[in-house]
């Protein structure tokens, strides 16, 4: 496979997996703000510097105002905006369509169904009244590319490719709102004392990344700061832990480095490694400085998905390797034709 066609299938996985972690996390902190139990948690500020943080990130001063429709255009429908789920969706399509040929027509259609409704919603209706209907076909419509990717793919390099693209960027968006609401959480302590240790962001942080019920169901209490903490970062079982995303990221990485050498500064090792810390890591050992964990996990999981560019689809290296042959075989064909106008002269 070419390294550019694998680049675009890692690719159309994450840009897949972004745009729906962006419209739940947009979705969750607007409508829940409706009927927050605190006045900071109700003010529309303060979820628009929360979604601004984690969509963005990109930190809003307390003393800014900021306007709702702008910013819901800037998240939603801005496609000058790299961050906005248009753009990243816009994106995803770009990569399906370069790599047309290896996967199914069924994803592909699905794909571009999804492209051309996102692209025609009004934009007027979606900052007045449309946030939550734009939302559920987002999140709604990536779920089902995602089954079309399962179920009508081939599971080889292909999907492994794919699935890998998805489950390092599920990592990293699960790792980018616990590190938003982590920040909503210590504002409303600064501003409120709040005496419940913030059970409320800790609740919506379980719904942005769709563990709320699951969550319930398994600790049979309501959540708090280290129950939330622990089901979506340690809990192998929940699909949207980091745990589970480690290890379906290795489980993938090995398919498509199995012919390859793993070195010791390479994306293999550094996800082998990544996993096996995690295997035996508890709650209380990250408890204490959460906050650095979690900045330590995000430029972990970057660097990992920089390394997988720079090991597997490194598109530069590969022009050059081609420009190289091209340019040899030009040297062949100028050897051949000098040869034949000897071989002409002398006769």
């Amino acid at each position: 496979m070419l390294a550019r066609v694998a680049n675009n299938l890692f690719w159309m996985g994450r840009y897949i997996e972004r745009s729906e972690h962006l419209a739940r996390f947009l979705s969750v902190n607007y409508f829940s703000s409706l009927d927050a139990p605190d006045e900071l948690s109700q003010s529309r500020q303060f979820v628009l510097r929360s979604v601004m943080y984690m969509s963005a990130n990109e930190i809003i001063d307390a003393d800014i105002t900021l306007e709702e429709e702008a910013v819901l255009f800037n998240v939603g429908l801005n496609q000058e905006k790299p961050y906005s789920i248009l753009s990243t969706f816009i994106n995803a399509h770009e990569n399906a369509r370069s790599s047309r040929d290896l996967i199914s027509t069924e994803l592909f259609e699905c794909i571009n169904r999804i492209n051309h409704t996102i692209k025609a919603y009004p934009i007027e209706q979606f900052v007045k009244s449309g946030l939550y209907d734009f939302t559920t076909i987002v999140t709604q419509s990536t779920s089902e590319a995602r089954s079309k990717i399962k179920s009508t793919l081939l599971h080889d390099e292909v999907y492994a490719i794919i699935m890998l693209g998805v489950n390092l960027e599920r990592a990293i968006q699960v790792s980018r709102i616990i590190n938003s609401k982590m920040s909503d959480v210590a504002a409303s302590k600064e501003l409120n004392g709040d005496s419940t240790e913030g059970s409320y962001q800790w609740s919506t942080l379980l719904k942005c990344v769709s563990t709320y019920d699951m969550m319930r169901r398994y600790y049979k209490k309501t959540p708090s700061r280290e129950t939330t903490l622990e089901f979506i970062i340690l809990n192998e079982k929940c699909p949207r832990s980091i745990k589970n995303c480690l290890s379906q990221i290795y489980k993938y990485i090995c398919i498509i480095s199995k012919n390859k050498e793993i070195a010791n500064d390479s994306a293999a090792f550094l996800i082998g490694k990544m996993k096996a810390e995690f295997e035996y890591k508890l709650i209380s050992d990250i408890n204490d400085n959460l906050e650095e964990f979690i900045a330590d996990l995000i430029e972990k999981l970057v660097l990992i998905a920089v390394k997988l560019e720079d090991n597997y689809f490194n598109i530069t290296d590969t022009v050059a390797v081609a420009k190289e042959e091209e340019k040899a075989e030009v040297k062949v064909e100028e050897k051949k034709d000098t040869k034949k106008e000897t071989q002409n002269q002398t006769q």
